[in-house]
C-alpha cells in the first residue's frame, strides 16, 4: 500500500460506490466554520478529504473549501482569510471549488418554506430554556410545545416577518417537527433558525435569521452534489437529522455521511473555546503561538508541512477515538526536518575559549563543513576559525567523570570541521563560575585522526567570536505538563507548564544565519531544530529563531 493510499474503511465504501456505478465520480468537501483558527485535528479531516480527491483524479474527484458561516455572532474575517492561507499551507487546493454557507442562504430559507407548507416545520415562542426544558432526556420524552400545531400558514406568516427582522433575539425559532418521544435527543424537534440580529461578514444586513448548523451542513452537501460527506465522530449521533433534512427537503442530491475518529493529541487541547480563552487571557501570544496546536502556531514554530501530511497518513482512518502522543508528531518532524534542513553552528549558552598557540590575534582560517550529511547534494560552506571561540557551556567540565568526552582539563576534543584543541587552563570568577578557557590546538589534525598519544574521543560544536552573530533563541516545549489536560482536576489552566517556554537573549549563532529569512528552518548541531521566527525576526537586524523540536524526545526519556 502506498504512503499516498492507505486502505481504510472509508476508502473502501467510496471504492465500492464507484465500482457498482452509485456514483460516477467522488466530491468531498472540507467545511471549517470561520469563528478561530485551524488545528491539527483539522490538518487530518483536511488531508482526508482532500486525499480522497487526489487518489480519485480519475474519475474526476474534487474537494471543495467550503465556509459554513451561519453564526455571524462568532464568525470574522479573519479566520476565513487564515483557514485559506492554512489549507494551502498544507499543500492543497481547492480551485474554483470556494464556497460559503451564505451563498445558500436563499436556499436554505425555500426549504424551511418548504418543511412549515408541509407541515413539518413550525415557529415556537417558548424561550430557550423552556425549550430546552421540554426536551426531556435520555431516560425522560420530551413534551410538546404549545406552538407546535399551530397552523402553517401562521407560521408561514411568523417566519416571514422574522426574516424581515420584527422581533428581537430570543423571541421565536423555527423547529422542525419530528419526535419528542425520539431516543435520540437531535430529533426532539430541533431548532432549525433563530433571530440574530448581528451582520454577517459576507451578507452584511440582508439577514436577521440565521440557520443552525444541523440543519444548514446536509443542505449545503446536497446543493455542492457532495457524494461521501466525512466527519468526525461527535456527528453520527447527528447523522438521522443529517438524513431527515435530505428527505424532506427539495435538494438536487442525496450525500451519505460517514463519520471517523477525530484526532485527539497529548499534551495540548482542541477545543476552540479553550484555544480562544488561552489567547484572550494573555496566556499565549495569540493564534500563532508556536506552542499551540493550531497551524499557524505549528507553521511559526517550524513545522513542515510534508511532516503534518505525513503524521496524519500514519494516525489513518479508523471508527476508534484515541489519543496520539505527541512525541509521533515530533518524531515525522525530525524525520522531514533530518532530512532537509541544512546545518549549522550556534551556541545557546556561550562559553569562550582563546586558543592560546594561534597564529596571531588578526589570524582566521576558513574551514568546511557540510550543509547537511544526510543530503550531499547539499553541499558544504565555509566558516571562519579565529583566535577565540564560543563553545557550549556544558561541553567543558571542570572535574569530568571517566564517560564525559568532551573537554575538560588536559582533555582533547575535535571542534567540528576544524582542529583538535586541548584544555591547558582555564579562569573562574568570584562566584566560582568558569568565564574562560585555554586550549591549543594540534595543527594538520583538520580531517585527520588524532596524534599518537592524544585521546580525541568527540567532535563540539562552536562559532567564531570574531564573527558571531548575536541572536534571541526561543526554546518552546509542551503548553502543558499533564498528558489530558481536558481532564485535569483543577481544570486545563492548572495543569500549564511553566518552563513552555525559555528565552535566551544572548546566542552566539555562526554569520551565515545572519542572511536567514523568516520561516527559513536549519538544525543547530547538536542542540535541536530551529526555526527563524515569522513575526519577529528581521534579517540582518533582529534574528529570532524558535526551537521547532529538539534532536532527541527528551520527555521520553524524563518518564
Amino acid at each position: 500500500m502506498s504512503k499516498e493510499n492507505k486502505a481504510d474503511f472509508i476508502r473502501e465504501i467510496i471504492a465500492a460506490d464507484l465500482k457498482s456505478g452509485k456514483h460516477d465520480t467522488v466530491i468531498t468537501r472540507f467545511p471549517p466554520e470561520p469563528n478561530g483558527y485551524l488545528h491539527i485535528g483539522h490538518a487530518k479531516a483536511i488531508c482526508f478529504n482532500f486525499g480522497i480527491a487526489q487518489e480519485n483524479q480519475e474519475v474526476g474527484a474534487r474537494c471543495h473549501l467550503r465556509f459554513d458561516d451561519t453564526n455571524p455572532a462568532k464568525e470574522e474575517v479573519e479566520y476565513v482569510e487564515s483557514i485559506k492561507k492554512d489549507v494551502s499551507w498544507l499543500g492543497f487546493d481547492w480551485g474554483e471549488n470556494l464556497y460559503f454557507a451564505s451563498d445558500y442562504f436563499d436556499f436554505f430559507y425555500d426549504c424551511a418554506v418548504h418543511l412549515i407548507k408541509e407541515g413539518k416545520a413550525y415557529v415556537d415562542e417558548q424561550s430557550l430554556e423552556e425549550i430546552r426544558t421540554a426536551r426531556g432526556n435520555v431516560t425522560t420524552p420530551g413534551t410538546h410545545s404549545p406552538f407546535r400545531d399551530r397552523p402553517a400558514e401562521e407560521s408561514l406568516d411568523l417566519f416571514a416577518r422574522m426574516k424581515a427582522g420584527e422581533f428581537e433575539n430570543g423571541k421565536m425559532v423555527l423547529r422542525a417537527k419530528i419526535d419528542m418521544s425520539s431516543s435520540n435527543m437531535n430529533m426532539r424537534d430541533p431548532v432549525m433558525y433563530r433571530i440574530v440580529n448581528t451582520p454577517h461578514h459576507n451578507t452584511g444586513d440582508k439577514w436577521c435569521i440565521y440557520p443552525m448548523y444541523d440543519f444548514a451542513h446536509p443542505l449545503e452537501d446536497a446543493k455542492e452534489n457532495i457524494t461521501h460527506s466525512l466527519c468526525t465522530l461527535e456527528f453520527e449521533n447527528h447523522r438521522p437529522l443529517y438524513e431527515w433534512a435530505i428527505d424532506n427537503c427539495p435538494v438536487p442530491s442525496k450525500p451519505r455521511q460517514i463519520e471517523f475518529s477525530r484526532l485527539n493529541l497529548s499534551y495540548t487541547v482542541m477545543s476552540k473555546r479553550k484555544l480562544l480563552q488561552l489567547v484572550e487571557e494573555g496566556l499565549v501570544d495569540g493564534w500563532d503561538d508556536p506552542r499551540l496546536p493550531t497551524l499557524s502556531g505549528m507553521r511559526r514554530r517550524g513545522y513542515q508541512p510534508a511532516a503534518i501530511r505525513s503524521f496524519c497518513h500514519r494516525v489513518g482512518i479508523t471508527k476508534v477515538n484515541s489519543v496520539t502522543d505527541m512525541s509521533i508528531l515530533e518524531a515525522e518532524i525530525r524525520n522531514e526536518l533530518n532530512q532537509n534542513a541544512e546545518r549549522r553552528m550556534g551556541v545557546l549558552d556561550p562559553l569562550k575559549v582563546v586558543i592560546t598557540n594561534w597564529p596571531s590575534d588578526t589570524h582566521s582560517e576558513q574551514v568546511e563543513v557540510p550543509n547537511n550529511p544526510a543530503n550531499k547534494e547539499a553541499g558544504v560552506r565555509e566558516v571562519s576559525l579565529g583566535k577565540e571561540i564560543w563553545i557550549e557551556r556544558d561541553d567543558f567540565m571542570e572535574d569530568p567523570p571517566n564517560k564525559f568526552f568532551r573537554l575538560g582539563p588536559e582533555r582533547s576534543v575535535r571542534l567540528r570541521g576544524g582542529y583538535i584543541i586541548t584544555c591547558t587552563g582555564f579562569e573562574k570568577n568570584d562566584a566560582g563560575e568558569v568565564t574562560e578557557i585555554h586550549c591549543e590546538f594540534i595543527p594538520d589534525t583538520i580531517g585527520k585522526d588524532a596524534p599518537e598519544g592524544i585521546k580525541c574521543r568527540a567532535a563540539i560544536h562552536w562559532v567564531d567570536s570574531a564573527t558571531a552573530v548575536n541572536a534571541e533563541v526561543r526554546l518552546y516545549d509542551r503548553l502543558f505538563s499533564e498528558e489530558n489536560p481536558d481532564v485535569a482536576e483543577g481544570g486545563f489552566l492548572s495543569c500549564l507548564n511553566d518552563d513552555s517556554l525559555s528565552v535566551i537573549t544572548d546566542a552566539k549563532l555562526e554569520a551565515s544565519l545572519t542572511d536567514a529569512q523568516s520561516g527559513d528552518v536549519y538544525q543547530f548541531e547538536r542542540v535541536g531544530y530551529f526555526c527563524a521566527d515569522e513575526k519577529d525576526h528581521v534579517a540582518g537586524e533582529k534574528l529570532v529563531f524558535n526551537r521547532t523540536v529538539a534532536l532527541k524526545d527528551s520527555w521520553a526519556k524524563a518518564k
